[in-house]
């Protein structure tokens, strides 16, 4: 019980600061991109180019699935082609500064870079591939349009404030979360027998990715609270791509995310874009297994 207490106490604090200022950092070097400017610069770019800026893009937002439909309902607004909006869709909840912080604590640098790399290429290919589909005939037109003017910081005091206010806001929001992961993360750590979930594991054998990826859609978390538990799930003999693809499953796909998209997707577009990203999420674990 005391070595559960103890890695609850190190890990919490330590994620809290790091996220606090990975935030901050990021919120304010974004102060000096023109997210309109970005928006509309993506519709004239090669395809690969729009949809690697796009996913890019996407990985510097610290947004959860459902907190970047705002921002791609923006993209559509500005005119950017459905297959490079959803390149930023997919990609902005899988990976951002305070996942990649968090998987740095947890997993190391390789494992970390390689996430992130799986994971932009997830947005730019997924992006592409539903882009040459045609799906554009199954948005709902009726997206309410509004105008909202950005703000101009003429001092570096004021983009120092945005990203201290950026970082509080979502340090805020994230607090419980990571308060909720780092103690079930601690409990699984210390108190769940690994032959519990070997045993898990080696009934499903080759189909332990695809199983992942179906336990993940139906939940919805944040990605800070997902990576202790998912570091308990891996020293506790749960495969590596398997909890990674458990990881983007629940970051990129859910529910709540599916019920706000109703408003800007129709049914079968919806279903669509969960079958192509799932898709991909189940090939990247199974390459992440083999390595």
């Amino acid at each position: 019980m005391n070595e559960a207490l103890l890695f609850f106490i190190e890990d919490y604090i330590k994620i809290i600061v790091l996220l606090f200022l990975a935030i901050f950092l990021i919120g304010t070097l974004r102060t000096y991109i023109s997210a309109k400017r970005l928006q509309k610069a993506f519709a004239k770019q090669h395809p690969l180019v729009a949809h690697t800026g796009a996913s890019l893009f996407g990985a510097i937002t610290p947004f959860c699935s459902c907190s970047s439909i705002p921002v791609f309902m923006g993209f559509l607004e500005a005119r950017v082609p459905l297959g490079v909006a959803l390149s930023f869709l997919i990609t902005s909840p899988i990976v951002n500064e305070y996942m990649a912080v968090l998987m740095l604590v947890a997993f190391g640098w390789k494992i970390t870079v390689l996430y992130i790399v799986f994971g932009i290429l997830l947005g730019v290919i997924a992006g592409m591939v539903l882009g040459r589909m045609g799906v554009e005939r199954y948005l709902v037109n009726d997206i309410v349009k509004r105008q909202t003017k950005e703000p101009v910081y003429t001092a570096f005091s004021q983009r120092i404030r945005f990203g201290y206010d950026e970082a509080l806001t979502i340090t805020k929001k994230l607090w419980l979360w990571v308060f909720a992961g780092v103690a079930l993360g601690a409990i699984i750590h210390n108190m769940v027998p690994e032959s519990f979930f070997t045993s898990m594991m080696s009934s499903t054998g080759i189909f332990s990715v695809p199983l992942a990826v179906l336990l993940g859609v139906p939940l919805y978390a944040s990605s800070a609270a997902l990576v202790p538990v998912a570091q308990s799930l891996v020293e506790k003999g749960v495969p590596l791509g398997t909890t990674l693809a458990f990881i983007m499953a629940t970051s990129a796909l859910s529910f709540p995310e599916a019920i706000i998209l109703r408003r800007v997707m129709k049914l079968r577009l919806i279903l669509i874009f969960f079958g192509v990203v799932a898709a991909g999420i189940v090939l990247i674990g199974y390459l992440f297994n083999a390595l």
